[in-house]
Parts: structure tokens; C-alpha cells; sequence
């Protein structure tokens, strides 16, 4: 059996500007970190059934892989010609379409993992690669490149999106107090509204010749936000933050809501220093940063404008920052080149 686990993420600033629209024109850049929340991925064969077995939130068993409903479990098996009986399992920290990169960080540890039941040992940018590949060339989602690679190396990270689809990946070496001062200041709550980032991104897709020097702005923002997150600025931060979710929500309609509007000035109110809805938008988590004597009352003020707006699964999620990109855990498949 393998056992694979790839990190959620958090993106600062620069998102979207990892879109191939973009960035065939001008460099897209993103500076984000992973966080201690995962995907975890169970990988087995089923050499007595010979049948393909998937469990999800549902579970399927089939005789061939193009009989899942399963699009990335599908389609990775049909590219990668394993046509042996298998059973995959996943499970998860945190429910998807939550803005945390869940999806790719999904599909990067699939294909690591799926490489490794082949008896392939592949490195974090060609895990990136394959899940980038899987999802955007295979499966023609509408989406970019930074959830895969942030998922595929794991801590803060800058990623670089060339106008020749290489992709530059810079390690931002934030040291131990630094990082805790951050985590002190964070917030994080999951809104109670889910959606799909490829829902979200299609007309920001579409909107980016009359967008695009807002995107060149989003870019040139991250080596500013760099600087200050070495110094420990965290007000800094929080400003850009704030300018940052101002410019997205101008890209397109379907970025924020009325209700997603109310959390944030609710927050801002009861002394959040600035924040942003992380992902695509449209829902998810809710990010902030703010004096840890302020945490109370924004959870006081943030709960009850959730209960005004009925959002039933509002809740705040405990958050630290990891180091760990997607790891196989737990490979007992091969020996002596054999399966076992």
C-alpha cells in the first residue's frame, strides 16, 4: 500500500496572475505557504478482484478506469496505461471548494503517488508538472499553476510563471519567531459558502485585456510583500492584504457577494487589520489578519453575522504554517521490483 499526504495552502498576494492568459504575456508571479491541513491519499491494488475501486465522498467500483466518474482519478489512471485492478482512497482535513487549493494539492498527490505504485520516483516541480498537466491540459479546467506547485514543495514560497511555461520557484527563508509573530496575527474562518474555483475563474478569464494592468499590479505586489513579511510587518501585510482583495474583487462580478462583503466589513469593524477571501472567491475561507487582543471580539462580531446571514456551517479553523510538501508516507509496493 502507499500513503500520500500533500498540504493545503494559503496564497498572499499575486493570485491569479498564475492563469496561462496572463502569463504567456507578462510574468505572473505568487507568494503563498502551506499549512498544517492536508489531502491524504491511500493507494492499493486489488489483485483477487482485478477491479478499480475508488472512495470518496462516494464510492464507485468498476472494471476499467474509463468507467469512473471520478474525472482526475479517471484520467490519471487512463494516461499513466494502468489497467490493474487498484483501489484509491482519499480523505481530507478540510471539505473542498473551500479556497484553500484542496483540488490540486489532490491531483499532485495522486500523480506522485499513482508514479510511485508505478515504481517512479518524481520530483516536486514534475509532480507539479503532472498534476498541472492533468488538470488544465487533460481535463481543461480554467485554473493556473500555483496550488500545484505550492502543494508539490510546501512552505513560503515564490512562484514565478514565465511567458514559456516554466515556472521559477524562490524559497522565502522566514525564521522561526518571525513565523510564530504571523501565526499569532491569523484568523482564519471557513465561511460556510463552497464553490468551484473553475466557476469563478472563467469570467475572471475572460476579462483580462481589460483587466490586465490591474494583474500586472497584483504581480509586481509580491516582492513588496516579501519584504515585509521578513521584517515582520505585520500591519504591512495586512494593508496589502486589504488592497490586494479590493483589486480582485474588481475582476469580476462573481469574486465577492453581498454576504461575503458583510464578513469582511464585520471583521474590519471589530479590528481586523486587513484579510482577504482566499482562492478563486466567490466563498471559502475568510483570512485575517489582526492584534491577537482583538481575536475575540472579530469571533464575536464574525459569528453573529454569520447567523444573521444563515450560514450554518460558519466556523473558525486553528491554523499553523508547515514546511512539508507532498510526501509519500508509507510505500510497502515495491521490493525487489515486485508489487506486493
Amino acid at each position: 500500500m502507499l500513503l500520500v499526504r500533500s498540504p493545503l495552502r494559503i496564497s498572499f498576494v499575486g493570485g491569479v496572475t498564475d492563469l496561462p492568459d496572463f502569463y504567456h504575456r507578462s510574468t505572473g508571479r505568487v507568494i503563498s505557504a502551506t499549512i498544517d491541513k492536508f489531502i491524504y491519499l491511500a493507494i492499493k491494488p486489488t489483485p483477487l478482484l482485478n477491479k478499480f475501486i475508488v472512495k470518496y465522498q462516494s464510492v464507485e467500483t468498476v472494471f476499467h478506469p474509463r468507467e469512473l466518474s471520478h474525472d482526475r482519478i479517471r484520467e490519471a489512471l487512463l494516461s499513466l496505461g494502468i489497467s490493474q485492478g487498484l483501489e484509491v482512497a482519499s480523505f481530507a482535513d478540510i471539505p473542498a471548494k473551500t479556497g484553500l487549493g484542496s483540488s490540486s494539492s489532490f491531483s499532485v498527490a495522486l500523480m506522485k503517488g499513482l508514479c510511485a505504485y508505478k515504481g517512479k520516483t518524481i520530483s516536486k516541480n514534475q509532480a507539479a508538472e503532472a498534476a498541472s498537466w492533468l488538470e488544465i491540459d487533460r481535463l481543461k479546467e480554467p485554473i493556473g499553476k500555483q496550488d500545484q506547485y505550492a502543494a508539490a514543495h510546501g512552505g513560503f514560497n515564490i512562484f514565478e510563471f514565465n511567458t514559456d511555461d516554466t515556472v521559477g520557484v524562490e524559497p522565502v527563508l522566514l525564521d522561526f519567531k518571525k513565523r510564530a509573530l504571523l501565526e499569532s496575527h491569523i484568523l482564519l474562518f471557513f465561511t460556510g459558502i463552497t464553490r468551484a474555483a473553475s466557476s469563478v475563474l472563467g469570467e475572471q478569464k475572460s476579462k483580462i485585456d481589460k483587466n490586465f494592468e490591474t494583474y500586472k499590479q497584483m504581480a509586481a505586489s509580491v516582492y513588496d510583500f516579501k519584504t515585509k513579511l521578513l521584517m515582520g510587518d505585520i500591519l504591512g501585510m495586512a494593508n496589502m492584504l486589504h488592497e490586494a482583495w479590493a483589486r480582485k474583487k474588481s475582476l469580476a462580478s462573481n469574486v465577492s457577494s453581498s454576504t461575503i462583503d458583510t464578513l469582511y466589513q464585520s471583521a474590519i469593524h471589530a479590528g481586523a487589520s486587513g484579510g482577504k477571501i482566499l482562492g478563486a472567491g466567490g466563498g471559502g475561507c475568510l483570512f485575517l489578519l489582526a492584534l491577537p487582543e482583538k481575536h475575540d471580539n472579530i469571533r464575536t462580531r464574525l459569528k453573529e453575522a454569520a447567523k444573521q446571514n444563515s450560514l450554518h456551517d460558519f466556523q473558525e479553523i486553528p491554523v499553523k504554517f508547515t514546511q512539508s510538501g507532498t510526501d509519500i508516507l508509507f510505500n510497502s509496493m515495491h521490493q525487489n521490483g515486485t508489487i506486493y
